[in-house]
């Protein structure tokens, strides 16, 4: 007969049983199903009577919330198509204007020639597309070669562009527009923008040195010398560099005599 000793450890040893509790409130308490409503059908059942009967109260606002979506919807695909074609008419009156832009006929560009709508009627009959954008930036620019620079910077400010060089210039055009209004501080600060979009080593410099000319039209000759130092140290190579030394002593010598 085996000497081991019997334990609860012992293979095939009777596990000990939890305690039953006499009390059946207590027992059904110590009871939570994970699903409830699956393990009891009267609760299932009420519980789909009571959503049924809220829908059927409710049924006039879902009804009406259901009604806004789909005419969100419906009016959003609507005005896509729309947008689309009046893009596409835009477009279509454009070519004939640029071309005029492009011969420097710039009153047939912005006017139109009586057969053609020309830019002025593009960017305001097609706001809102991407021709019409693009027209806000060919009249402006048409504007300012024409001396009109109210007109010129109206134009630009209404022009907007994912191209970093182009956005960076129309900045510039516009830091011209009101650098000929004598806005010198509204310029500097256009031409500050067109230097900080995409900076690099072709456009920057250029527009930094029209920030510095602003800067000491307006007087304030610290701005200019700044403007200067950034050309100098951040751009050496560029051809701006060298006019840069050139006018950062006479900013300073201003400065000083300030």
């Amino acid at each position: 007969m085996s000497k081991i000793p019997y334990t609860g450890k012992t293979p095939g040893a009777r596990q000990p049983q939890q305690p039953v509790s006499a009390d059946p409130l207590q027992a059904t308490e110590s009871y939570s199903p994970e699903h409830p409503l699956l393990e009891d059908p009267d609760a299932l059942a009420t519980r789909l009577v009571e959503t049924e009967d809220f829908l059927r109260r409710k049924k006039g606002i879902l009804l009406g919330l259901l009604a806004v979506v789909v005419a969100a919807v419906v009016g959003a695909f609507a005005f896509y198509t729309w947008r689309s074609s009046q893009d596409e008419k835009a477009q279509a009156a454009m070519f004939q204007a640029v071309n005029y832009w492009e011969a420097d006929s710039l009153k047939k560009a912005m006017k139109g020639d009586g057969q053609y709508v020309g830019l002025e009627s593009i960017a305001n009959e097609y706001s809102g597309t991407k021709a019409g954008n693009l027209a806000n930036f060919y009249a402006g620019v048409a504007a300012l070669k024409q001396g009109q620079y109210k007109a010129a910077a109206d134009y630009l400010e209404d022009f907007s562009s994912d191209d970093l060089l182009v956005q960076a210039r129309a900045y510039a055009l516009l830091g011209d527009a009101n650098l000929e209004q004598n806005k010198y501080k509204e310029a500097a600060e256009f031409y500050a923008k067109a230097a900080d979009h995409n900076a690099n080593e072709q456009f920057t410099p250029g527009y930094l040195m029209k920030q510095a000319t602003a800067l000491e039209l307006s007087k304030d000759y610290d701005g200019a010398v700044k403007a200067y130092d950034r050309i100098i140290n951040d751009y050496p190579n560029s051809f701006e560099s060298g006019e840069a030394r050139q006018y950062k002593s006479r900013a300073e010598g201003m400065t000083a005599s300030k």
